[in-house]
Order: C-alpha cells, then sequence, then structure tokens
C-alpha cells in the first residue's frame, strides 16, 4: 500500500522541495497541497515535470483524498489548524514548522495520545543537524560555556531557530552563574544574544543563506566548534520521507528527528 501524502505550505520553496522528493518514492503518492492561493504548481521531479493540484481548503482536500500524512511546512500562526484539522480526522502528521509553543506540543502530544495516532514534529530534517545536536549534547559535558549561532535566509519569520532551541536543550540547563568572569558590562548587552536556559544563542537573517547552525565551545587555553550547513533545501529531504514512512507506525507524538534515527 502506498503513504497516501497531503502538503500544507505546497506552493512554499520547502513545499515544493518536499513535493518533488515525494514523487520519486515508490512506496509514497502525493495526492494533494494546501496553500494559501488555489493553484496548479509545477513541480520537477527527477527528469519529468509534475502538475500538483493546490487548494486553499484542507479540509475538503481531507474528504477528498483520504490521505494517510499531512507534512506541514507553513507558517507559525497557521501550523497547529492544520494539525487539529488533520490529526481529528485521523491523518498522521509530519510537522517542520518551527516557532510551536510548549502548549503547542502538549496539545499536539496530548491529542496523539488520546486517539492512538502518531506524529513526528522536528525543528531539522537534515541527518547532520541532528548529528551537530547530538556531539553538542556530548561536548556540553565537558565544557562549561558555549554559545550558539544560527544563520537562515531572512524570509525565517521565527528567531531562534527551532535547531538552536533544541540543541541548547540537548546541553542541559547550564547555571547562568558559570558566566561569572564575563564582563558584566557586556551581560545587559542586547548584542550579547537571547539567553536560553543559560546559552546565549544568536540569530543571523540574510539573503543567501539556507540554515546553518554553529556551537562554539570556550574552556581555558581552548575552544571547540561544531557547525552543520544546510546548503540547499535537498539536505532536509531523507529526514522528511524517513519520517513519512515511520509515523505510519507510530502511535504517539515524537519530537525530533533523533528519536528516529535512534542516535
Amino acid at each position: 500500500m502506498k503513504i497516501k501524502t497531503i502538503i500544507t505550505g505546497a506552493a512554499g520553496r520547502m513545499g515544493k522541495q518536499v513535493a518533488s522528493a515525494l514523487m520519486q518514492e515508490s512506496d509514497i503518492q502525493l495526492v494533494g497541497g494546501v496553500d494559501l492561493k488555489k493553484e496548479n504548481i509545477n513541480i520537477i521531479s527527477g527528469q519529468t515535470d509534475s502538475s500538483l493540484q493546490v487548494t486553499t481548503d484542507l479540509r475538503a482536500l481531507i474528504a477528498k483524498t483520504h490521505p494517510h500524512v499531512l507534512i506541514d511546512f507553513t507558517h507559525p500562526a497557521s501550523v497547529m489548524n492544520n494539525v487539529r484539522i488533520a490529526l481529528e480526522n485521523g491523518v498522521r502528521c509530519v510537522v517542520g514548522t518551527t516557532g510551536l509553543s510548549a502548549s503547542d506540543s502538549d496539545a499536539i502530544r496530548s491529542f496523539c495520545q488520546m486517539n492512538e495516532i502518531g506524529a513526528v514534529i522536528a525543528p531539522n530534517f537534515a541527518i547532520g543537524a541532528v548529528l551537530l545536536m547530538k556531539f553538542a549534547q556530548i561536548a556540553s559535558r565537558h565544557f562549561d560555556k558555549a554559545e550558539i549561532i544560527e544563520m537562515h535566509h531572512d524570509k525565517k519569520v521565527d528567531a531562534p531557530s527551532g535547531t538552536a532551541l533544541k540543541t541548547a536543550e540537548f546541553m542541559g540547563h547550564r547555571d547562568p552563574a558559570a558566566e561569572e568572569e564575563t564582563a558584566v558590562s557586556l551581560e545587559s548587552q542586547s548584542a550579547r544574544g537571547e539567553r536560553i536556559g543559560g546559552i546565549r544563542i544568536h540569530s543571523v537573517r540574510l539573503p543567501g543563506l539556507v540554515a546553518h547552525h554553529e556551537v562554539i565551545f570556550g574552556a581555558s587555553g581552548e575552544t571547540l566548534t561544531i557547525r552543520h550547513d544546510s546548503l540547499s533545501r535537498e539536505s532536509f529531504m531523507p529526514g522528511v520521507i524517513l519520517a513519512v514512512r515511520e509515523v505510519m507506525k507510530l502511535d504517539r507524538a515524537v519530537f525530533g528527528l533523533d528519536v528516529l534515527l535512534d542516535i
């Protein structure tokens, strides 16, 4: 049986990339898309061009196509409504939209548990980015001080990035008192970035960037830098495909691709 899939945010850059990737998989069938405007979009998949019908009505599309999985790459303001509609109709979710609040995550977790239906919510679908988080987790056991720099294209609406927040979470809560050697005059300056769990995160938004994350650890006489660069949106596709397949086996919400990769 093919996994029937729909995409919300289908006309966006990530939506088109996901559509192209899905069309190359023999066990996945792309049956429709949703976006703000009703239109047909051209999808380049392999050596052929295909057309995807896009509608504005998610409920109607679900009723018409009976999909197994919804993939959401939209906007923090709309993702929860899309997820609720999908889960209410028995459609599993793969969510790459970042900017979800803690209460949003709790609501998804509760609904999945109540209905015994799966969802995968991940801040980053690049395998290398997941490894960066894990490597940073290991390094944080041996370094007291670290900062994160995340760089994205100028159309990204949330900051810090979901990947940076998840990396900080992996690194664990760090006592701000550990920063006592840092000049006090610097601590109050906005240029020092936002402190998340005792770790400062700096966000850069510029055209030409895709997704780049760097964790810098410092100790007496040495530094350690762990960095991952997504040079194109193709880097996210293996993780998205993995999530589509794995979510069919789940009866709960999973947060982070690391759970599926078992790393």
